[in-house]
């Protein structure tokens, strides 16, 4: 069995804290030669076999490094895939995409038009990196089918967003009729099988935050000791590392929270959902302050302080917005004291 520490030591190794935001399409070849595609695929088919856990931990270092690898959505597909109880080539499929080639899952709702002939005409909209993928896991009128982006009717149009280390893109269909043989699950299937993915997609998230926030503080902490005024550092003075005991005190706790909640199966949707956003606005709190840090630099887009910053906005709004889950977290605990 391989050990935490081994794949996090393997990680950090693989994608130095130094180097930020790797080029995409040869760090998913570092990925898929890792065996990290393989993490969660069961060892009956040749992977790994490891649990939540191993790959929480996986993706806190690609947080840490800010990776442009579409990890989290290729893992999810892969799971979505392994669920399902119809599809015929599903050892296919796990096999192809456990060698490195991408299927994500998308998992927002679509805006699509069924015509006479069962043909879907519409938008599937914010498929990640959707530009190197050879299908995308969506779900369509009948329930979660795999869709082929080499198929008639299906194009792709990428969508601009603030945070550099991703791209978005919509899948448009034109046209397009579903093949019966790539369908995973049918309506009802599938929106249990949204409801049960969800939750690792949160926590995925959370990790993603917290391995950023970890690696905005360290960087801070680095330039306060170098950086002088008066001829001392300036992590020298109080107010400054009050402040930098503050962000340490917010990451540390979440991390207590992620690392409890990823080894506790008994943990719920909207806990979950709950810790992702906590992990979102830790990491958005410690990337303003590390702005803060580096003074009048760390303003502008020549210094790596802005990455942390666009990459902490954009994982607020994913899986839902702070609201959202504030309000079912708050729900849920009042039912809960009834």
């Amino acid at each position: 069995m391989i050990e935490l520490r081994e794949l996090t030591d393997a990680a950090q190794k693989a994608f130095p804290a130094d180097t930020l935001s790797p080029g995409r399409d040869a760090s998913w070849e570092l990925v898929a030669e890792m065996g990290w595609l393989m993490i969660r695929l069961p060892e009956e088919l040749d992977g790994l076999g490891l649990g939540r856990e191993a790959s929480t931990a996986i993706h806190y270092e690609m947080g840490r490094v800010l990776s442009s690898a579409p990890l989290i959505p290729a893992q999810l597909g892969l799971q979505t895939i392994l669920a399902s109880e119809t599809l015929a080539s599903r050892g296919e499929w796990a096999e192809r995409i456990a060698g490195g080639e991408y299927v994500p899952l998308h998992m927002l709702p679509t805006k699509l038009e069924t015509g006479s002939d069962g043909a879907l005409s519409g938008t599937v909209s914010g498929v990640f990196e959707a530009d190197m993928a050879s299908a995308v896991v969506a779900f369509l009128p009948g329930g979660y089918q795999i869709v082929p982006l080499d198929a008639t009717g299906v194009s792709v149009s990428e969508r601009a967003i603030w945070d550099p280390s991703r791209r978005l893109f919509d899948l448009v269909l034109d046209g397009y009729t579903p093949d019966p043989a790539l369908a995973i699950a049918d309506r009802d299937r599938s929106i249990a099988l949204h409801d049960a993915l969800a939750p690792e997609a949160h926590l995925a998230l959370a990790a993603d935050c917290l391995g950023g926030a970890a690696a905005a503080l360290d960087m801070s902490v680095e330039y306060m000791k170098m950086r002088k005024q008066f001829e001392r550092p300036i992590g020298m003075f109080q107010a400054l590392k009050h402040r930098a005991a503050d962000c340490k005190i917010r990451v540390v706790s979440s991390e207590a929270m992620l690392w409890g909640r990823a080894r506790d199966e008994t943990v719920s949707y909207v806990q979950m959902g709950a810790l992702k956003t906590h992990a979102a606005e830790c990491f958005q709190w410690v990337t303003e302050e590390a702005i803060q840090f580096h003074g009048g630099i760390g303003l502008t887009e020549e210094h790596q302080c802005h990455l942390f910053m666009k990459r902490a906005m954009l994982n607020l709004q994913l899986c839902g917005a702070p609201d959202l889950w504030k309000e079912r977290a708050g729900r849920a605990a009042l039912a809960a004291l009834a």
